[in-house]
């Protein structure tokens, strides 16, 4: 039988009304057994999602010893969900030893996780499943990464006698025995996971968005849907900004080719977008699959004569930012220049002044410039590296619409064109470059 493991985003989890709507896609699926969820979202424009609620609460903690008065609207929260749900659950008793142990742990990543924990432990009730809480069965090693054998063996073990399990997202145990945390968004890490473990057919990602669009449709009204995708284009599409799924959720369930299908909790009728392993992938005959642009971007341009025969040059260059613990988002290079791209957060002030003067140290450049303020324009497309003059359509659209390119940067595989532009020109570029590709 086809096994499916669902994810339910913070908007599904967000109150009863949206709760009830989960309840009812699951069980109109009996292949639907193993549900991982996140902490209530936004329930309208204003609101605050309950895990900013719980930062406020680690803040509290910190000055006072104590957070009390911040729980109190994570207690609220719950307490009006378990009502709206109808279910008989002792909610106050999980919520008082909750706060019990948030003032006993005085961790970040403890209080942070516990709106995933609490989202877990009401889904379970109202579904009547069981409840297995995700510091018991996932574990992280020494250096933060997954300790993937030890974790799957542990979910498939935890799974063994269960008809339907709900996990809580986001969190599993460090190597230290204590709560650790994924980057935000990691629910959806923690679905792949438990998809991996219990080898699912499908991994659902329910989310409030009908899948994968073309563009931001902020940007450009009613963009083409993507009705199939990648890993591969996933993944540069999801890095650039396309933040329909977390970039890094790709990475457990790719070994076991699972397909990811994203799924709309609130139009469960729609078709939603499927993310396939390449040997499953079919394109559908367009030439780019997606446009994604994201900004701040710091760019370092060092030139020096005969560069190419200087045997180590860019080591050199990148050991500077190794040493100060800044990651490398691209290399684009000539015969005589090089440019390194990184993240402007990763290198303000003091730092970006700490490698440039390290780069001047170990090489001896004859020129080093910056470049600040850039923003990369990904062009994504398994179809470009068949299709003749897919460059020359995209800077001629860029040319039409005034836009100059800073930086060029284009994978060996064909499968994207990265441009740089100045921060401001960003919407602007990727709309261009959308309707120059889709009319």
């Amino acid at each position: 039988m086809t096994l499916k493991v669902c994810k339910f985003g913070g908007t599904s989890m967000a109150d009863g009304i949206a709760m009830t709507a989960v309840k009812k896609i699951i069980e109109s699926d009996e292949k639907r057994k193993f549900i991982v969820v996140s902490a209530p979202g936004k329930r309208f424009n204003g609101d605050i999602k309950v895990t900013d609620l719980l930062y406020s609460c680690y803040d509290e903690l910190s000055k006072k010893g104590d957070c009390s008065a911040a729980f109190a609207n994570v207690r609220k929260r719950f307490e009006s969900i378990v009502k709206e749900l109808n279910i008989e659950m002792d909610i106050t008793s999980v919520l008082d030893e909750t706060e019990k142990r948030i003032n006993a742990e005085k961790s970040s990543d403890f209080t942070a996780s516990r709106g995933e924990y609490l989202s877990a432990r009401v889904m379970a009730q109202l579904l009547g499943a069981k409840f297995i809480d995700s510091e018991d069965v996932v574990f992280f090693k020494e250096d933060g990464q997954l300790d993937g054998v030890k974790t799957y063996k542990a979910i498939s073990a935890a799974v063994a006698d269960a008809e339907k399990a709900v996990f809580p997202g986001f969190y599993g145990k460090g190597a230290n025995g204590k709560v650790k945390t994924f980057s935000r968004g990691g629910s959806d890490i923690s679905g792949a996971i438990v998809a991996r473990a219990v080898n699912a057919s499908v991994y659902e990602n329910w989310t409030d968005v009908s899948g994968f669009l073309a563009c931001d449709p902020r940007i450009v009204d009613n963009p083409k849907k993507i009705k199939n995708l990648s890993y591969k284009e996933l993944r540069e599409l999801s890095y650039m900004g396309a933040n329909v799924l977390h970039s890094e959720s790709i990475f457990p369930v790719r070994k076991a080719n699972i397909p990811i299908v994203i799924k709309n909790t609130f139009r469960p009728e729609d078709e939603g977008t499927a993310i396939l392993p390449i040997s499953q992938y079919k394109p559908d005959g367009t030439v780019v699959t997606g446009i994604a642009g994201k900004k701040n971007f710091t760019v370092i341009l060092i030139e020096k004569n005969h560069m190419n025969t200087e045997i180590g040059f860019i080591r050199k260059v990148l050991s500077v930012l190794e040493r100060e613990g800044v990651s490398i988002e691209h290399i684009p290079s000539g015969i005589d220049t090089m440019s390194v791209v990184v993240d402007s957060e990763e290198i303000q002030g003091y730092k970006l002044e700490q490698v440039i003067e390290g780069i001047r140290n170990e090489v001896d450049p004859d020129v080093i410039r910056v470049m600040e303020n850039v923003a990369l324009i990904a062009t994504v497309g398994h179809g470009m590296s068949s299709s003749i003059g897919t460059s020359a359509r995209l800077f001629k659209a860029m040319a039409e619409a005034n836009i100059n390119a800073k930086m060029i940067d284009q994978g060996s595989s064909e499968l994207n064109i990265i441009v740089g532009v100045k921060n401001e020109d960003c919407e602007k570029c990727i709309a261009a470059i959308y309707h120059e590709f889709f009319g």
